[in-house]
């Protein structure tokens, strides 16, 4: 028995793929299973390839495998496109009806199992993806007693009649292979520990966390890999008496958000990168009123529409430097589903703290990709409103409340409107203490200071997260967003290849965490940062404040796929041999 394998399922979008994956990984999830899974999917509705690939293990796992054990295949072009990743003596079950075939070269073992056939008969051929699911399941050795449950919850609203009849197409998948495929005890999986853990995406994580941060309205307009987040808070915030808006673009969004916000209420919006875009002279706006407001980029390959459901790390150098003018700004990128969580709440404290824009930056892998995660820990919860006062203190007969005061930290007093003896005006052009128009030079400056000032007492919760026992090791692996646990694993083979290494992941992308990163940086020999972009954006914050450019070496990948285990321990590696590290 082995502890752990990887199952792929492919086919065209719109054949049922993504129900047939829910339903093998929560079943799995629920016997207590650790997944990892990655979609790729086509940007259209129906039509075109699309596969889901879920790595399965009894320990915890936070990256892609490198190969495939099984493949279900719907159709040829899924074997075409897919089995060179299947291991020796690795497994494709494809549907009968194509008659599927393999290269001659490559060392696998095929089944044709029936899928449509038996569906068919039971009444449909959409059910062959339940045919598969039970087919699936027989493969790893285990009972079907808890996908026919995940069956029951799925399909029930749908009535009895349709959840027996998917039922019994799980049950004829699973008799297939038990009857047909009696020599694959190779992939028979140990079992696992029976514990119930989350099972999500860090779309849902970061919503979840905004929930539970007091966020009460979410303007937002749909778009890959953002929409999860809206369609979460659709469902859930109208019963904590909020509320969802879907607007008519990405301004619409974000103004709405920022007024949101200045009303008191926390507010925030999602998108990704040609969103981002739009968004760009409202976020000056929020940083030049001192309104919070909290924005969520779910980065995809870009520029324009790009690759819209593929996987990139590019919209870095927009996020720190997009808005026109100077403004103070934070942007987090979290690079777990628990961090998802807890940044989700952070991000509003920071907001309302520091009075301006903060914004959580994450990547379609992240955004997407489900895997489990420990239980969260609502004990951490704190909302912290910042200077947000209860009661304005009456000022002098006709005098306005001095919303911009200059102050020892640059933070001023914040009133929502209505509020008696808070009276202000605000506007998006430079102004004095109390919100008026002013363009005089004096003025200017104490303002543009004060404002810059904010984020000299900013604090984030790990703001660099480093792993590794090494004083001076032979190589710093720097990475940031869903690259965390692949570089793990890749460092796993290196240090058995005896290379010292450590990992250091950035978190706080701006304002730059040089002190907290510069001293790793200094006693290792050499430096790799791994990011999915063309031009290692990351890599060039880290030359620009904490320098030693002579030893910092970009290890990049921008095919619009993560990266694998492998391809980062072949890549360092090189770097080594080749006498760069």
């Amino acid at each position: 028995m082995i502890s752990q394998l990887s199952w792929k399922i492919g086919g065209q979008q719109g054949e049922g793929l993504e129900s047939t994956d829910r339903i093998f990984s929560t079943a799995l999830n629920r016997l207590g299973y650790y997944l990892y899974g990655y979609r790729h999917f086509s940007s259209r509705i129906k039509g075109g390839h699309t596969n889901n690939k879920i790595r399965i293990s009894t320990k915890p796992i936070r990256a892609i495998s490198d190969d495939l054990d099984i493949l279900v295949a719907f159709d040829q072009e899924t074997i075409d496109l897919n089995a060179h990743e299947l291991r020796p003596n690795g497994v494709i079950i494809g549907d009968a009806k194509f008659n599927p075939t393999v290269p001659d070269d490559l060392n696998v073992r095929l089944f044709a199992v029936p899928f449509t056939a038996i569906a068919e008969e039971l009444g449909t051929s959409l059910m062959k993806n339940m045919v598969a699911t039970g087919a699936s399941i027989a493969l790893l050795g285990l009972s079907a007693d808890e996908v026919k449950k995940v069956v029951e919850e799925e399909f029930g609203r749908k009535g009895a009649a349709v959840v027996e009849k998917n039922i019994e197409a799980v049950n004829q998948g699973y008799q297939y292979i038990t009857d047909h495929a009696d020599t694959l005890d190779d992939l028979k999986l140990e079992d696992a520990d029976g514990q119930q853990r989350l099972f999500m995406i860090g779309n849902d994580a970061i919503a979840l966390g905004a929930l539970t941060g007091g966020c009460r309205f979410m303007p937002a307009y749909p778009i890959t890999p953002a929409s999860e987040i809206m369609e979460y808070l659709i469902k859930r915030l109208p019963k904590f008496g909020g509320t969802v808006i879907q607007t008519e673009d990405e301004i619409a969004a974000v103004t709405m958000a920022i007024g949101a916000n200045y009303g008191g209420v926390r507010a925030m919006t999602a998108s990704a990168g040609p969103g981002l875009s739009l968004m760009m002279e409202a976020i000056g706006l929020a940083g030049i009123t001192e309104t919070p407001v909290v924005i969520v980029d779910t980065q995809r390959g870009g520029p324009s529409t790009g690759l819209p459901t593929k996987q990139e790390q590019s919209d870095l150098n927009a996020m720190v430097y997009g808005t026109h003018g100077e403004i103070p700004k934070i942007v987090i990128a979290p690079s777990t589903i628990e961090e998802c969580f807890y940044d989700g709440i952070e991000a509003f404290n920071l907001a309302e703290k520091h009075q301006c824009p903060v914004i959580l930056m994450t990547d379609l892998q992240l955004s997407l990709g489900k895997q489990t995660a420990e239980n969260l820990s609502f004990e951490r919860l704190q909302i912290e409103r910042g200077k947000l006062l209860q009661e304005a203190e009456p000022g002098e007969a006709d005098q306005l409340f001095k919303r911009y005061a200059f102050t020892e930290d640059g933070i001023s007093p914040r009133v929502i409107p209505g509020m008696k003896n808070g009276i202000h005006h605000v506007t998006g052009v430079e102004h004095d203490q109390e919100g008026r128009p002013s363009e005089n030079p004096v003025n200017r400056v104490k303002m543009m200071d004060k404002r810059m000032k904010k984020l000299e007492s900013l604090q984030v919760t790990d703001a660099v997260k480093v792993d590794g026992k090494h004083e001076e090791p032979d190589v710093l692996i720097i990475g940031m967003g869903s690259t965390g646990g692949t570089i793990d694993e890749a460092r796993t083979r290196l240090e058995a290849d005896g290379m010292t290494t450590n990992h250091a992941t950035v978190r706080l992308i701006h304002p730059f965490p040089t002190s907290h990163i510069q001293s790793y940086i200094e006693k290792a020999k050499k430096v790799v940062v791994i990011e999915n972009n063309q031009t290692g954006q990351l890599a060039a914050q880290i030359k620009l404040h904490v320098g030693h450019a002579n030893k910092i070496q970009s290890v990049l990948k921008y095919d619009g796929n993560p990266f694998l285990p492998a391809e980062i321990y072949q890549r360092v590696k090189g770097l080594s041999e080749h006498g760069n590290i």
